[in-house]
């Protein structure tokens, strides 16, 4: 049997091994070098080394462990060749203040000592020097530490670096035989549904060929398990190493969370956690994570290592009950921790932002040069297009900029002037601004905050005043996403600025297409397979979440049959702006009136806004008056908490005799991951076509796909708002037990540019007036059940 390869980077074992202290949030640096910025100062400074200099070369040292081996990787920046010595550089772009440096920072100069080692060790050099260089990246001031090693010192630190990480190393071996044995045992936990074993040999058969998937998945095939399951097997055979389950809700979280769960019950063993946002899961009133205020931070690198070793040796459930007694017995931050216990998992269950956020991604994962073997399985895909627009688009606010320029000018008056230049920048541009307008380019903005980033960077660093330092800090990290967005600009990004309703002046660089900026993350796995009941048209999805243009395809076979539900289209209503009115809303009124007469049960509608729901809701409480019906009625609210949207499908849940009329908004919290089964709920009525209003941003969408010969219309406004009409529609037909109506109320829906985004499974809808509606149900009603 072949020996089993454990390999991690220079970079990763310094920082896993040797880290310590505390967490602290109020150290604005951050990991400089995953900046492009950082990259060209790296290679500004290599060009000018002369010929000794031998740039990015790529070192591995193999440790044997007996039943394994460690490879520790990596590439050292520099390797310096003269007659008198070798030297290894190790190059560091930093924002400080250079002169106030005594010594390189620990962790800069394991690395160094690292890839020393290696490199003596290989070229049987008795000593060696290392050389730690600093640059600043504002001024490009350069700062050099220099040590020379005797080679058998390096290699006995070397050696007891890679002796603290065997213990982790071995677990993971081990652990992964016995995980792969038990995927060998495990079988698909039902009975296949129509449709689903083809679903799930596509999943296999794309991660094989290390593919990408679309999978547009009807309600009721049961498209968890048939990701999850072909996923798992896939692990056990070799083909990735690590699932990331990755939603945009926590009701999907939990749906994967009972699918592995479902997988263990034939014996399988396999490592699941997932991950809650640090709000959820902090101990503290309020996530301040540094020692002064946070008993957890103080010293948490010097115990989690411990904590998190005895974890994953001595429990296989990783729930957040285990996670948070850990933490509180270690006492470390339960969220860090639970990130540390994730590098050990098989399986992430998460939000998109782990994976593919720049500003919130797993550096462990997904940092720079670092890959793996990952499987990627998306859920509800549909969401990652807008959540990928806004985590690659940044904005800066001109007032932000002059309200810190005015707290810091009696203290710092350096950033002052810094800021101030900034506003002038961003005032002559507010000047020539007629509401919104279009730029080509924001240089001059940018290399001005790279300035200010410096100067925050430095007054963070030196001032300690909580009610200056938080706007202070607030304000360096959009610069510094500004900056990090800017480096990404391409044809697939738009740059304006405009002069908000509130009177604030923004400068955005908005992502139009994010499938440039997702590929990135997604190349540092294997296969990525993105699944939702409501990923048509298929085309848009595609181009807008993948660059590729040989990704498959699935149209998975509906498991529900047309029988089980009335579909049909009003033709005598619509939602048009110029429409509304007494006229409108009473017309709307009645039909939900003929719905809930037509057949005693529960009911949603769904309504393009919250003004348009409550206008109806109004008429429909006179309307019940006037014809003396009695009809239960809740409505959703904004910003419900989680309890009061408890309360509300709880509603749905009571034992009544008459009608309930859920009122709700169409993309709203009710119309997506919420599953009222059987006679819960029996029908749904869509309000209009779930267009998006009308807006700058979606104009400029609208502008940027006509420019590129493709439906600008239907791009920004139809596909998301058919998007949230099909989300809407699928809360009815559950499970192939249910039966139920779906309304398309807006004349709209005739259109053919909306019925050519139908799903497959809408064939065969009929044509309503409010008139003849009531009669159309209770024929639909009186029908017997061919289930």
């Amino acid at each position: 049997m072949e020996k089993q390869t454990i390999r991690i980077s220079v970079r990763n074992l310094v920082e896993f091994i040797l880290r310590s202290g505390d967490i602290d949030n109020r150290i604005a640096s951050s990991d400089k070098d995953a900046m492009q910025l950082g990259a060209k100062i790296h290679r500004k400074i290599q060009r000018q080394m002369g010929a000794s200099y031998h740039a990015e070369v790529t070192m591995r040292r193999v440790v044997d462990c007996e039943e394994f081996d460690i490879q520790v990787e990596g590439r050292a920046d520099g390797v310096m060749e003269t007659d008198e010595r070798i030297c290894i550089d190790e190059i560091k772009g930093v924002f400080r203040d250079l002169a106030l440096m005594k010594e390189p920072e620990g962790i800069h100069l394991a690395q160094a000592k690292c890839y020393a080692c290696i490199y003596a060790m290989q070229h049987e050099l008795s000593e060696i020097g290392v050389q730690i260089t600093y640059c600043n990246m504002e001024t490009e001031e350069i700062r050099r530490f220099q040590k020379n090693y005797e080679t058998d010192e390096l290699e006995e630190w070397f050696q007891d670096l890679v002796t603290q990480y065997e213990k982790w190393a071995r677990f993971q071996v081990e652990w992964k035989k016995i995980r792969n044995a038990s995927i060998r045992e495990v079988e698909f936990p039902y009975v296949y549904r129509d449709g689903q074993r083809d679903l799930a040999a596509s999943v296999y058969r794309t991660i094989l060929r290390k593919k990408k998937l679309f999978i547009q998945a009807p309600t009721g095939v049961g498209k968890t398990m048939a990701t999850v399951f072909p996923a798992v097997k896939a692990v056990g055979e070799g083909l990735g190493e690590k699932i990331f389950y990755l939603t945009a809700k926590t009701i999907t979280r939990t749906v994967a969370q009972q699918a592995f769960s479902i997988l263990k019950e034939q014996k399988l063993r396999y490592k699941v956690i997932t991950l809650t946002a640090k709000e959820k899961i902090c101990f503290c009133e309020k996530a301040e994570c540094n020692p002064d205020y946070c008993p957890y931070a103080k010293g948490h690198y010097d115990r989690v290592n411990d904590a998190v070793f005895e974890l994953i040796t001595t429990e296989e459930e990783l729930s957040r009950q285990i996670l948070e007694n850990q933490a509180r017995k270690w006492n470390v931050c339960p969220f860090e921790m639970g990130l540390d216990v994730s590098l050990w998992a098989d399986a992430i269950i998460c939000d998109y932002n782990y994976v593919f956020d720049p500003n919130a991604h797993l550096k462990r994962f997904f940092g720079d040069n670092v890959k793996g073997e990952y499987l990627f399985l998306i859920d509800e895909a549909h969401n990652l297009v807008e959540r990928g627009r806004e985590m690659y688009s940044a904005s800066l606010c001109k007032e932000d900029i002059l309200k810190v320029k005015r707290q810091v000018k009696s203290l710092d008056g350096k950033l002052a002037r810094r800021l101030e230049e900034c506003n002038k920048q961003l005032l002559e541009l507010k000047r020539e601004c007629d509401g919104v307008t279009v730029l080509n380019s924001v240089a001059h903005i940018y290399l001005k905050l790279i300035s200010v980033m410096a100067e925050l960077e430095r007054f963070l660093e030196e001032y300690k005043e909580e009610a200056v330092r938080e706007e202070a800090l607030d304000l360096y990290f959009s610069v510094r996403t500004f900056v990090s967005v800017y480096e990404k600009l391409d044809e697939n990004y738009m740059i304006y600025c405009e002069l908000t309703t509130d009177g604030s002046f923004v400068v955005r660089l908005f992502c139009v297409n994010p499938s440039v900026n997702l590929k990135e993350y997604m190349d540092k796995g294997i296969s990525t397979i993105f699944f939702s009941a409501t990923l048509l048209p298929i085309h848009y999805y595609k181009e807008l979440l993948s660059t590729e243009k040989d990704d498959y395809a699935v149209y998975a076979q509906s498991a529900f049959s047309k029988e089980q539900r009335l579909l049909a289209v009003g033709t005598d209503v619509s939602t048009k702006y110029t429409l509304r009115g007494e006229e409108t809303y009473r017309k709307y009124a009645r039909y939900l009136l003929a719905v809930a007469r037509a057949k005693s049960g529960n009911y949603m509608a769904f309504f393009p806004s919250y003004k348009f729901m409550e206008e109806v809701y109004t008429t429909f409480g006179e309307l019940l008056v006037e014809e003396g019906a009695e009809i239960d009625c809740i409505i959703q609210a904004p910003y419900m908490s989680e309890e009061a949207r408890e309360i509300f499908l709880e509603s749905f849940e009571e034992e009544r005799n008459g009608s309930l009329m859920g009122f709700c908004v169409m993309g709203g919290i009710f119309s997506e991951g919420i599953d009222l089964s059987e006679d819960k709920l029996i029908g749904a009525v869509i309000v209009g076509t779930g267009l998006p209003q009308v807006c700058r941003e979606r104009e400029l969408l609208k502008e940027y796909f006509d420019k590129r010969g493709v439906r600008g219309f239907d791009y920004a406004y139809v596909y998301p708002g058919m998007n949230k009409v099909q989300q809407s529609a699928g809360r009815v037909i559950r499970t192939e037990e249910d039966r139920g109506i779906i309304l398309l109320l807006d004349e709209r829906f005739r259109e053919r540019r909306y019925q050519e985004t139908f799903p497959r499974e809408w064939e065969g809808f009929g044509y309503c007036t409010v008139s003849s509606v009531e009669k159309m149900i209770q024929e639909f009603w009186e029908e017997p059940s061919s289930k």
